[in-house]
C-alpha cells in the first residue's frame, strides 16, 4: 500500500520559494523542470520512503526520526508516522544545514 506524501506548511512554502527563486534568477522553464522532478521523488517516496538516508548532521546528534533523499543540491527532509510520509523541509544542501536544521527541525 502507498505512503501519503504531505508536505508541512514549512516544506510548502520552501516549494514555493525555491520555484520563484529560479523563475527569478533563471527561467521559468527551468522552474518547472525543478517542480516536476520534486514532484516525481515525492512519487517514489510514496512507493519506498524507508530508502531515504538519516541526514548526516541529526545523526550526529543521535536523531534517527527523520530520513532525507536528494534532487541535487535539493534536500528533502522527512518522518515516516505510520502509513504517512511528512515531508518537513526541502532546502538547497549548499546552505548551512546544521543551522537550519536545529532552528526548523529540533525547535518544533
Amino acid at each position: 500500500m502507498p505512503f501519503a506524501v504531505l508536505l508541512t506548511n514549512d516544506a510548502a512554502d520552501d516549494l514555493a520559494e525555491l520555484y520563484d527563486y529560479i523563475v527569478l534568477n533563471d527561467s521559468p522553464r527551468k522552474a518547472d523542470y525543478v517542480l516536476k522532478q520534486i514532484e516525481k521523488t515525492f512519487s517514489r517516496l510514496s512507493e519506498s520512503p524507508e530508502r531515504g538516508v538519516y541526514p548526516e548532521e541529526l545523526l550526529k546528534l543521535g536523531l534517527r526520526e527523520y530520513r532525507e533523499i536528494f534532487f541535487k543540491p535539493y534536500r528533502i527532509i522527512f518522518r515516516i508516522v505510520d502509513n504517512n510520509v511528512y515531508v518537513m523541509m526541502i532546502v538547497d544542501g549548499r546552505r548551512d544545514m546544521q543551522s537550519l536544521l536545529q532552528r526548523r527541525l529540533l525547535q518544533a
